[in-house]
Protein backbone atom coordinates (compact mmCIF):
# COMPACT_ATOMS: atom_id res chain seq x y z
CA UNK A 1 0.00 0.00 0.00
CA UNK A 2 1.21 3.52 -0.49
CA UNK A 3 2.20 5.31 2.41
CA UNK A 4 1.05 9.19 2.85
CA UNK A 5 4.06 11.79 2.85
CA UNK A 6 1.72 14.11 4.73
CA UNK A 7 0.27 11.75 7.34
CA UNK A 8 3.86 10.86 8.14
CA UNK A 9 4.74 14.27 8.88
CA UNK A 10 1.68 14.95 10.80
CA UNK A 11 1.99 12.41 13.16
CA UNK A 12 5.83 13.00 13.48
CA UNK A 13 5.37 17.01 14.42
CA UNK A 14 1.92 17.25 15.33
CA UNK A 15 -0.98 16.51 18.29
CA UNK A 16 -2.83 13.18 16.84
CA UNK A 17 -5.62 13.80 18.98
CA UNK A 18 -7.39 15.85 16.00
CA UNK A 19 -6.19 14.21 13.18
CA UNK A 20 -9.24 13.75 11.86
CA UNK A 21 -10.91 16.87 11.57
CA UNK A 22 -7.55 18.55 10.63
CA UNK A 23 -7.49 16.16 7.64
CA UNK A 24 -11.38 16.91 6.91
CA UNK A 25 -10.74 20.40 6.84
CA UNK A 26 -7.88 20.14 4.66
CA UNK A 27 -9.32 17.54 2.36
CA UNK A 28 -12.25 19.78 1.99
CA UNK A 29 -10.56 23.18 1.07
CA UNK A 30 -8.43 21.10 -1.34
CA UNK A 31 -11.40 19.74 -3.11
CA UNK A 32 -13.13 23.24 -3.06
CA UNK A 33 -9.93 25.14 -4.78
CA UNK A 34 -10.40 21.99 -7.33
CA UNK A 35 -13.87 22.03 -7.99
CA UNK A 36 -13.65 26.35 -8.39
CA UNK A 37 -10.37 25.95 -10.35
CA UNK A 38 -12.02 23.15 -12.86
CA UNK A 39 -15.18 22.82 -12.69
CA UNK A 40 -17.23 25.44 -11.39
CA UNK A 41 -20.24 27.48 -13.38
CA UNK A 42 -22.57 30.09 -11.96
CA UNK A 43 -25.17 28.72 -10.65
CA UNK A 44 -27.85 29.67 -8.18
CA UNK A 45 -27.72 29.90 -5.01
CA UNK A 46 -29.76 26.53 -3.90
CA UNK A 47 -27.33 24.67 -6.25
CA UNK A 48 -24.55 25.71 -5.03
CA UNK A 49 -25.63 24.60 -1.69
CA UNK A 50 -26.11 21.37 -2.67
CA UNK A 51 -22.78 21.19 -4.36
CA UNK A 52 -20.83 21.96 -1.62
CA UNK A 53 -23.29 19.89 0.69
CA UNK A 54 -22.34 16.84 -1.43
CA UNK A 55 -18.69 18.06 -1.57
CA UNK A 56 -19.00 17.60 1.97
CA UNK A 57 -20.19 14.31 2.39
CA UNK A 58 -17.63 13.12 -0.25
CA UNK A 59 -14.99 14.62 1.93
CA UNK A 60 -15.86 12.57 4.75
CA UNK A 61 -15.59 9.35 3.06
CA UNK A 62 -12.36 10.35 1.64
CA UNK A 63 -10.77 11.67 4.76
CA UNK A 64 -11.32 8.09 5.98
CA UNK A 65 -8.91 6.78 3.18
CA UNK A 66 -6.57 9.56 4.27
CA UNK A 67 -6.63 8.38 7.78
CA UNK A 68 -6.04 4.80 6.38
CA UNK A 69 -2.64 6.41 4.91
CA UNK A 70 -3.57 6.55 1.48
CA UNK A 71 -2.40 9.49 -0.83
CA UNK A 72 -5.56 11.94 -0.79
CA UNK A 73 -4.47 15.11 0.09
CA UNK A 74 -0.80 14.55 -2.10
CA UNK A 75 -3.32 14.18 -4.97
CA UNK A 76 -5.72 16.85 -4.02
CA UNK A 77 -2.46 19.63 -3.77
CA UNK A 78 -1.66 17.75 -7.54
CA UNK A 79 -4.94 18.57 -9.19
CA UNK A 80 -4.98 21.93 -7.79
CA UNK A 81 -1.63 23.10 -9.12
CA UNK A 82 -2.10 21.38 -12.24
CA UNK A 83 -6.08 23.15 -12.86
CA UNK A 84 -4.15 26.18 -11.56
CA UNK A 85 -1.80 26.45 -14.07
CA UNK A 86 -4.55 25.35 -16.64
CA UNK A 87 -6.27 28.41 -15.91
CA UNK A 88 -3.24 30.72 -15.72
CA UNK A 89 -2.89 29.85 -18.94
CA UNK A 90 -5.76 29.95 -20.38
CA UNK A 91 -6.03 33.03 -19.17
CA UNK A 92 -3.21 34.85 -20.27
CA UNK A 93 -4.07 33.31 -23.85
CA UNK A 94 -7.54 34.93 -23.74
CA UNK A 95 -5.95 38.22 -22.66
CA UNK A 96 -3.49 38.06 -25.94
CA UNK A 97 -6.60 37.67 -28.27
Amino acid sequence: MTKSFVYDFYLNNFNTDYTFIVFFIVIFLLSVLAYELGFARKLPLLKSMIVYILLLIGTYITTIFAVLQMPIIESLIIISLVLGIYRFRMYRERKSN
